[in-house]
């Protein structure tokens, strides 16, 4: 089944309508409002501010920067694209999120289920109509599963934070950038400069991407053979990008369709990050609608 999606008319800012100086929150297209400050009363995304998760966030971007080489990422894809880990549908993998945290994000230290379903009823919310996007909002981060004992349990610097290509130089514009030092690729001819082992305008989808949650998501959707469009594919395989779609970064590496569904990643972008808040979801209520989506773009068991 084929889909097709009008592509979003944007302004500078994806997504963003106005600012309720009122208030002083962000209100996105349809409604959603926008906190000012995270869980833990910060800004969003604010590596440097002193709080209690500060050094811990460092630390993992440390150890993740030093280990996502090349090869690495060639071993865990190989390994992992094989999709012979479990078989368990969707909710099923929601429900198996529970007890993950996120240890590289700033912003949240709630389970990754209740961020999941605050992402898809915002995007919900503003656009009633893209039952695909409410769904890419459910699942996006469901390959954190990585992280669980019947996976491998992955460390978190092999599952979770910023994603970044390797095989080329690495942009400054990557949050933590001066760990890059010691990692063997900073020192590869073949590796540390604009274009490494690709070349203008290949497509983001010949570039290995470090290695997580992200990829392997997309390798379990792709690998069984979901129906959602591929704006869809592209948001969950580049969400965590943030040197591409926030800092402008690697757009010599993109080709035109990734152009046009980097437009989509960025209106998502702003619902997954800044749908983070204490605000709870009434999961039973909900439960329904996503399962109806569930059946409509997967099978009821997958590969994993």
């Amino acid at each position: 089944m084929t889909i097709l999606i009008d592509q979003p008319e944007l302004g500078v800012e994806a997504g963003v309508n106005k600012l309720d100086n009122a208030d002083n929150e962000l209100v996105l297209d349809g409604g959603f409002v926008v906190p000012q400050t995270n869980s833990f009363g910060h800004t969003f995304r604010d590596y440097h501010v002193e709080s209690e998760r500060q050094q811990g966030v460092e630390n993992f971007y440390r150890t993740n920067h030093i280990n996502q080489t090349s090869d690495f990422v060639k071993r865990m894809r190989t390994e992992y694209g094989k999709l012979n880990k479990m078989e368990m549908g969707i909710w099923e993998c929601c429900e198996l999120l529970n007890d993950v945290i996120d240890e590289s994000d700033p912003d949240l230290d709630e389970p990754q289920i209740e961020h999941l379903l605050q992402t898809a009823e915002a995007i919900r919310k503003d656009y009633p109509n893209e039952d695909w996007m409410h769904l890419t909002g459910l699942i996006h981060d469901l390959g954190k599963v990585l992280l669980h004992p019947g996976f491998g349990e992955l460390p978190q610097w092999a599952v979770v934070g910023d994603t970044f290509p390797v095989g080329c130089a690495f942009d400054k514009s990557i949050v933590h950038h001066k760990y890059f030092e010691e990692n063997p690729d900073y020192h590869n001819s073949d590796y540390n400069t604009k274009y490494g082992v690709y070349s203008e305008g290949c497509g983001l989808n010949n570039v290995m991407m470090s290695w997580g949650h992200d990829d392997y998501m997309y390798l379990v959707a792709k690998g069984n053979n979901t129906t959602l469009p591929p704006a869809a594919l592209f948001i969950i395989r580049y969400h965590s990008f943030y040197a591409m779609h926030k800092s402008g970064a690697y757009r010599h590496l993109m080709n035109e369709e990734d152009t046009e569904n980097l437009k989509w990643l960025q209106i998502f972008n702003k619902y997954d990050l800044y749908s983070k808040s204490k605000v709870r979801i009434d999961v039973e209520k909900v439960k329904p609608y996503y399962l109806s989506l569930i059946e409509k773009y997967f099978p009821a068991k997958l590969r994993w």
